[in-house]
């Protein structure tokens, strides 16, 4: 299976000024765990996730002052809409990370995450039999 059959296309973009109460906001409401941050002046296409807002609030920082562009992931290693998704798991599990921008160009297109590789691994749960603990 490919990259593009898991992945997410509906892609939350916000930019660099956003604080980060506002793009928790964007995420929580659009129920993601990941923002794309775009810098045309700046850094380019960066990424935001959950885990860089729940590490400000950790640190005791304001999400009211605190913006995107300062937790900004921007050594991003991007994902093709023609990869595997052995080819993504292998790039997140050495970089890391939990999702990874598609991009196809220069545009991003759409985000896997693990949870969609996993979703996309593992049979139906109706048909998965019951687990015992």
């Amino acid at each position: 299976m490919l990259v593009r059959d898991a992945m997410s296309t509906m892609v939350l973009t916000i930019g660099p000024t956003h604080t980060l109460r506002q793009a928790a906001r964007l995420m929580s409401s659009r129920r993601v765990g990941a923002a794309v941050v775009l810098d045309p002046d700046g850094s380019g296409i960066g990424i935001l996730t959950e885990r860089d807002v729940l590490n400000s609030l950790g640190l005791n920082q304001n999400p009211d002052v605190e913006t995107a562009d300062t937790h900004t992931t921007t050594d991003v290693v991007f994902a093709a809409p023609a990869w595997t998704l052995e080819d993504a798991a292998r790039a997140m599990t050495h970089g890391g990370f939990r999702h990874l921008i598609v991009l196809d160009g220069q545009e991003p297109v759409g985000i896997v995450s693990v949870r969609d590789i996993i979703r996309c691994w593992v049979p139906a749960r109706r048909h998965a039999p019951p687990l015992t603990v």
